[in-house]
């Protein structure tokens, strides 16, 4: 049995970046909504997307993220499906994905990134009145969230089924519902 204490208190030990930390949160939340969504286990999705990059301070480099991550994941006795999930989101892994699960989480990684850049540089700083039109204007400028791989995105939403508008409108529905602890809520005033 996963629990999201145990999640929490893991990924906190490890990661130290507030920024970090609330990337991982937002990848939980978008990851929990599919699958409510999609009627599949809220607890177990939200623990993996929790986890996803909790060793990436530690070991940002393609040779040890996520690979680090999973062998402590192993060794306390976390699921091979959880540690499939994790290393799937890297493209470079060599781990194909194939569950519902490891296309949602590789969906919503990126897509959470370039959702909370887009949120950020409104005048409110909220997702609470983003609309996917203007992250689909934002994807469009090169230099706007430049890490953000934008084929990645496409790919993302094509995994899931979903055309590309439909993917960003649900990952930013499903992280409204955590606004405030992503701090994406804005002030009052500007909304």
């Amino acid at each position: 049995m996963l629990s999201r204490d145990d999640a929490w208190a893991l990924m906190t030990e490890y990661t130290e970046s507030e920024s970090l930390r609330k990337h991982m949160l937002a990848v939980e939340a978008a990851v929990r909504g599919y699958a409510r969504l999609w009627g599949e286990n809220e607890l177990e999705w939200g623990v993996v997307a929790l986890l996803h990059d909790f060793d990436y301070e530690r070991w940002p480099d393609q040779a040890n993220h996520p690979f680090r991550g999973v062998e402590i994941l192993k060794e306390k006795g976390y699921p091979d499906w959880v540690t499939r999930a994790i290393l799937s989101h890297a493209e470079y892994s060599g781990v194909p994905r194939e569950s519902r699960l490891e296309h949602a989480l590789f969906a919503c990684d990126e897509m959470t990134g370039i959702v909370t850049a887009a949120a950020l540089v409104r005048p409110s700083k909220s997702i609470l009145d983003l609309e996917a039109s203007s992250v689909l204007k934002r994807m469009k400028d090169k230099a706007f969230a430049r890490a953000v791989n934008r084929d990645d995105l496409r790919r993302g939403a094509e995994e899931i089924g979903l055309p590309l508008d439909q993917h960003i409108t649900n990952v930013i529905a499903f992280m409204r519902v955590e606004a405030q602890s992503l701090g994406l809520s804005g002030s009052p005033e500007t909304l």
